[in-house]
Parts: structure tokens; sequence; C-alpha cells
């Protein structure tokens, strides 16, 4: 193109990320594979100007284990060829956290990134690129001048195509930030076609749109790290060619940071957002039939850009109702937030600074948006990432809770937690933090074991997902390394025949659930989901009777005509959980008491059981398993224990599990194992194990039975 032919700018923004409490070698393998890699080929290539975003943990990482690596960017910022953008620290979706803590997590990164390479950014990168009409407001009140979205909220409100060239000016409450739409053509063509058909892209672009911006915003660990993308990128050369290609047509296509953009060009005008992110985000928060439909939609629609162009999906808020686990836990968060808020003022400036930051730098660290969604990534199916914001928490609760008159008194509340319309009751004591719902059977939904911040149930229910229906598909071929291909197009399984695993709970996985259902069943038929148990008895919902910080009643009567002798006479049944919580010489213990009261006996026998869910997380690690007759299992083990005693044990956390289930015929234990898509492809994620404690009352005639589970949990 010769020179006087009409000139593009392009601003390339790359992030890269890793969560608090993955593991070690994740973070050493991204960095050889990706981080290194990619900045050892942008060293060689001073003409190409970018921007870049790490996250916190990224950084802290970063500089513990490879300092060098910072001196190079240093150099690289000093000269003008990276600018470096700011974010909140640990990677939260800012919307789904307190403005307070928008702003502190904003802050942190920002001095942070002044601190190690001498220049405060201007520019923010926001977590999944999750943008609500409110953002302007929080960004500029942190100083943030610009931020990159996608161009789907720009065509959702309306915006052309053509259109996208170049940023706009978002404003909220007379607040306003400069927006880069991130154009996905750009984000399909890099790096996975060929280096000239991106050429041709910009070169079209110019034609068009002589002197406009294209801004490109995407993940640095698609250069490196998504299946086959080293191999494309860097042994086969696609990266050094890109590179290459940019600086031999630098004469009409100039590399430009955001910074340098903004003060070479003016915003073409006023973008009024609706809430979105990225297309494949707002489709994964759908619901898994939605989302089938969805697909239904853009085959029928696929030569009709005009028309899809408004077909989109939900905002990411949308997964706090498809899995109410990520509701759980961001409700966990807040809770945590506001408890730290609340510390008095002279316990957090006097005599317990360190403290108090402490709790706060746990609080923020629970904040990071791994865990709380789920799509090819983000970690609810993730127990490490999931552990590693509830362990976080849980901490920064108890510090909190050390720092407030009066916190450490063990206390009861009446509230609806989760925010599901229906009250919860939350025991607190020093050792112990115990949720439990009336409206799910009585059930405890969460328990948490705070000298050791160990969150013990954590699981996650087994639920339809929309790539199942490509499962089997998947499972008949082997792992490989294939080629390059974005990783929303991928097919791979980590295993074979994992459609095997495929079955679907019936209630939430939280732990003292009763179940009453055919003396015939059996653990094989446990394991697969099928004892056909009444839902009356093990998700109806209980009345509270009375509770104190210790203990709490519950009742519930209803009728039982499937076990009737006489169906015109069904027997009434009145149910009764008694709760008591404590502490105990090493630890706590939580137990339950159930009495069943019928108004005539049972027409047939019955089996009764109290269901535990306990997560102890990676399943085959030694240090980590059950006690049973034949020596220690792991925790992938499916069988029958006796009773009347089960023990667990956690040497990675440091605690023991010892249930008690007086005059129970056995203990029924089966892993919880989810099939989910990850980055690698489908997997088989270990979620915990359930645990029956089973009787077989004779109430064909008594018209009476009680028993008792109890956990104590001790620090090792």
């Amino acid at each position: 193109m010769p020179e006087s032919s009409p000139s593009l700018h392009v601003t390339l923004v790359i992030h890269a990320h890793q969560p608090a409490g993955n593991f070690e070698h994740v973070f050493e393998e991204c960095y050889k594979q990706s981080y290194d890699a990619f900045l050892c080929l942008l060293e060689k290539h001073p003409g190409v100007h970018v921007a870049l975003h790490y996250s916190g943990p990224l950084l802290l990482w970063i500089e513990r284990n490879h300092p060098e690596y910072f001196d190079r960017l240093r150099r690289m910022v000093a000269s003008g060829q990276v600018e470096i953008l700011g974010g909140g620290f640990y990677e939260p979706i800012l919307v789904s956290i307190p403005e307070a803590d928008r702003l502190e997590q904003l802050k942190r990164l920002a001095d942070y990134i002044e601190r190690h390479f001498g220049k405060r950014p201007i520019g923010a990168w926001l977590a999944e690129r999750v943008w609500e009409p409110q953002l302007p407001s929080t960004l500029a009140t942190a100083k943030v001048a610009y931020t990159l979205v996608d161009d789907l909220p720009f065509l959702a409100a309306g915006f052309e195509p053509e259109e996208l060239f170049g940023p706009y000016i978002a404003e909220d409450c007379g607040k306003s930030v400069w927006l880069f739409p991130g154009l996905k053509e750009l984000r399909y063509l890099i790096p996975f076609r060929k280096v000239e058909e991106s050429i041709a892209y910009f070169k079209d672009a110019a034609q068009r749109h002589p002197g406009a911006a294209a801004a490109f915003g995407d993940d640095m660990e698609k250069f490196g790290v998504w299946p086959g993308t080293y191999q494309h990128c860097y042994v086969d050369g696609w990266l050094e060619q890109f590179f290459e290609a940019l600086e031999q047509n630098a004469s009409w296509l100039k590399t430009a940071t955001p910074g340098a953009l903004m003060a070479s060009h003016h915003p073409l005008g006023r973008a009024d957002l609706p809430t979105a992110s990225y297309a494949e985000m707002m489709e994964w928060v759908l619901p898994t039939n939605t989302r089938l439909r969805v697909f239904a939609l853009h085959r029928e629609f696929a030569a009709r850009p005009d028309v899809l162009a408004f077909v989109r999906g939900s905002s990411w808020r949308g997964f706090f109702r498809k899995y109410p686990e990520s509701n759980l836990l961001q409700k966990k968060m807040m809770r945590a937030s506001a408890a730290v808020a609340s510390v008095p003022p002279r316990r957090s400036r006097y005599g317990h600074s360190v403290v108090f930051q402490e709790a706060r730098d746990h609080m923020l660290r629970g904040q990071g948006n791994d865990a709380y969604w789920h799509g090819v990534f983000g970690g609810i199916y993730a127990p490490h990432l999931r552990t590693e914001l509830w362990r976080n928490l849980i901490r920064a609760e108890t510090l909190a809770d050390q720092l407030t008159p009066g916190g450490m008194i063990p206390r009861v509340e009446f509230l609806d937690y989760d925010a599901d319309g229906a009250s919860e009751l939350l025991f607190t004591a020093p050792e112990y933090q115990a949720l439990l719902k009336p409206s799910d059977g009585a059930t405890i939904a969460a328990f948490d074991f705070r000298p050791r911040s160990a969150t013990l149930i954590n699981s996650v229910s087994r639920r339809p997902e929309a790539y199942h229906s490509r499962l089997k598909e998947a499972s008949s071929s082997t792992p490989s390394s294939g080629g390059a291909v974005s990783i929303h197009d991928q097919v791979r399984v980590k295993e074979p025949n994992l459609e095997r695993f495929l079955r679907y709970d019936r209630f939430p996985r939280h732990a003292f659930r009763l179940i009453l259902c055919d003396p015939a069943r059996t653990l094989a038929e446990y394991e697969m989901l099928q004892l056909n148990e009444l839902s009356s008895v093990a998700a109806g919902v209980f009345q509270i009777q009375n509770s104190s910080p210790s203990h709490a009643d519950l009742v519930r009567e209803l009728c039982l005509p499937e076990f009737a002798s006489d169906p015109a006479r069904p027997p009434r049944l009145a149910i009764t959980k008694h709760f008591l919580f404590g502490p105990t010489p090493r630890g706590c213990e939580a137990s339950c008491d159930v009495s069943l009261s019928l108004s005539w006996p049972l027409g047939r026998p019955v089996l009764f059981g109290i269901e535990s869910v306990i997560n102890l997380l990676a399943p085959t690690e030694p240090d980590r398993f059950f006690e049973t007759p034949s020596g220690p299992q792991n925790l992938r083990f499916c069988g029958a224990l006796p009773g009347p005693i089960l023990r667990m044990e956690d040497g990675w956390q440091g605690i023991r599990v010892t249930l008690h289930a007086p005059n129970a015929d056995a203990f029924w234990v089966a892993p919880i194992e989810t099939v989910s898509e990850s980055e690698g492809g489908f997997e088989r994620v270990y979620q915990g194990s359930q645990i029956l404690a089973l009787w077989r009352p004779e109430l064909m005639e008594h018209t009476s039975f009680s028993t008792r589970l109890l956990w104590r949990v001790e620090s090792l």
C-alpha cells in the first residue's frame, strides 16, 4: 500500500491473568508458554506498540518467581512501546462487589503498577469485559480515563458495525470514561487465521475508515496456553510473522497504545450501552434449555449478521441464578465485606491495624471472579478455585469478628442470607459458622470450620449443561494435542467414556438431608441418584419452632400416601429436626436429632437415611482419605462402610471429620463428580462425597422412630 494511501491505527490490548489459589505448576507453565514467550517476541519488535494488563495475583507471582521479567517490562514501558493497564487487583467483576471495594481494588493495582513500573495507569481492564451502565461513575472516581469493552453492547445499543472504529464517551451521573470497542472479528482472526487475513482486514478497514482506530482486546493465554497455540504461535511462528507484518506495513498501519490514541484522537461521540460482556459469556450465563434455543437461532440466521446483532444472551449476574453455589459464595463475600467495613475505626487504626489490613486483604482476595461463573473457562466447577475464595472469606470474617466488640460471642441470625426470598438461620461462634435452610428440607448449606478456615460442604450440584449434548461425540475420540482453534470451537476429552458419569442431582448438595425410600434400593442406585426418595421429606419446607445461638428445632408435617396400607387413610408424618452446635476441646460439633411420629403404622417397610456432603478436595492425594476396616481409602471411594462411626482426614487442611450415627446399619459412600468443560476439554471433577447413614426403622409395627447424626470436626 503506498504511503499516500489511507492509514489505520490499531490498538492491541492483551490481558494476562491467573487466579489466586491456582496451582503453582499452572502459573509456571503459563509463564513459559505464554507470558515469557510473548514478551520475548515483543522485545524483538520495538515498532509494535501494545497495551498489556496483568492481574494482581499474576504480578505477585512473577515478582516472586521471575523478577527479571519486571526489569524487561520496565524498559519497554520507559521506551513507550508498552502501556500497562490497571484494573481490579484480584480481578473481580466490579459490578458484583460493593462500591468501596471496587475503588480499593482499582487503587491497589494502580499503586502497584506505579511503584514497580514508574507510571500510574490511566486505563483499566474490566474482568471478563463485564460492562454495566453505572460503571463510568466508579471508573472516573478511581481516575480511570478509559477501558475496553466488546463490540456486542455497541451493536445491541443500535450502533452500526461501521461506527466501531474509534473510541466513545460513556457517562453516568456526570462522570465519564472513554470506551474502546473491541472488535469480535479481530478476536477470531488473531491468532487463528493466517497473518495475511488480518492484514487484509486492516487494509479494508483503512480504505473504509481512513485515519480511524481498530481495537483488539483478548487474553495473552490464547498466545501459547490455549490448546495447540504454543506450537502455532511460537514453533510455527505465527506471532513473529504477525509482528513482522505490522512493522512492514507501518507506513499506513500504525500500532498505538490506547493512551496514545486518546492524545491524538477525539471521541466519536456518546455511547449509552446496555449491560453486556463478550458474546460467549452472555450465552454461557443462560439456562441450559434457553442456551440450546439460542444455538438454534444462530444456525438459522447464520447468513444474517444484521439479525444476529440483536440475538444476545443475558447479563453476567445471571450466573447467580444458574448456579446457586455462585450466589451463595457471592453473598458470603458481601457479608465478609460488610463485616470488615463494620470494624470500629479505633480497632482498624490503632493497635490492631495489622490484623485489620490482613482481614481486608483476605476479603479482597475472595472477590476474584474465576470461581463465580462457568463457561469454557471459569471455575465454579474448579474446587481449588472455589475453596480459595471460601478460605479467604472465612478468614476475613473471623478476623473481623475478633476486632469487633462482641464478635466472638456465639450468636444466631434470622435472615435471607442468599436473597432467594426464604429466610435462613446463621449460627456463628469462634469455632464454626453454619447456614441452615428451613426451605430446603432443613439442611445445612454451608459449614465453616473457622480455626482452619475450611469450608466442609463446598460441593456443586450435577446439572445439565448445554455442552453435554456434544459429549458423546467428544468421548469417542482420544485426547490429542490437535491444532490451533478457538477455545470456543474445540471438542476434546481428558478421558474416554465420560458420558457414563452424566447424572443429575434432584436437590442442592447440602448436608443433613433426610432420605425416605424403598428398602430394596441399593448402593449402586444411590451412586446413580436413583433412590427415588420422597422429595416432600428430603426437600420440603420446615417451620422453625424455636432457636438459640446453639440450637434450633424445626418441624414439618405431611401425608405419606406412598406408604399407606389403606389408600383412603394415608398416614400423617410429623418430622422434628433438632440441631445442636457447640465447641469441643479441638474443634466443634454439629448434630441433628431426628424424630419421626406417625398417625398410624406404615403399610410397607422403608429405608431411612441422613445424608452428609463433605468435600476434602484432591481425591487421590495420600493425605486425604476415608478410614475403613481395610485401611485408608482415597476420596473417590465408593462402597458401604460399617456404622456407627465413619472418619475422614485431610492433612492439607489439617482437619479430621468424624461422623457418628448411633445404631446405623451402615454408611453408603459415593463420590460426587461433575463432567464439565475447561480449556483442555471435557473433564471429570471430584466435588466431594455423599455419605448416607442408614437405618431400617420398624414403622410397620411402631408409630415413632428417633435417631441422630453427629459431625465432630477437629484440628489435626
